[in-house]
């Protein structure tokens, strides 16, 4: 079942529900979906880390501006969109993943940062935010 599916499934079950915010929520997200197949993006996670790193990316706007029922709000559709996406590797893995990556490129000074970067973030499938990839190679490049 692909995540358009899905999410068309779970919009029909929030409507009968009531859970108007909910149905609101799956509907542009299910809109992006289909706009980005229509331009041929077929890469469904990236349009849901896109998605959710813009609804946090407001909440923190948000928050910023003193406008918490905002804020909050966008960050209820945050965890929303992150329940369709698969799990976040644990720091274990990531940091395996990217002692991984600094031995294939060979790698030993933060100026090789960006190929160390390429290779772990192919390695991890979407399952880690970049920031998150980009702070354990910095660490693994700084020792």
């Amino acid at each position: 079942m692909t995540v358009a599916e899905r999410l068309r499934s779970d919009i029909t079950a929030a409507m009968k529900a009531g859970e108007r915010d909910r149905v609101g929520a799956l509907r542009l997200l299910l809109s992006e979906l289909q706009k980005a197949a229509k331009e041929g993006d077929g890469d469904e996670l990236a349009v849901l880390r896109r998605e959710r790193k813009r609804r946090l990316d407001a909440a923190e706007q948000f928050t910023g501006g003193g406008r918490e029922e905002l804020a909050a709000r966008e960050a209820g559709e945050a965890e929303l969109i992150a329940s369709y996406l698969p799990a976040e590797l644990s720091d274990e893995e990531l940091q395996a993943i990217v002692r991984d990556a600094v031995a294939e490129t060979g790698a030993s000074s933060p100026k090789e940062m960006g190929q160390v970067m390429k290779a772990a973030m192919a390695r991890t499938g979407g399952r880690a935010d970049g920031k998150r990839v980009s702070a354990h190679v910095r660490e693994a490049l700084a020792s």
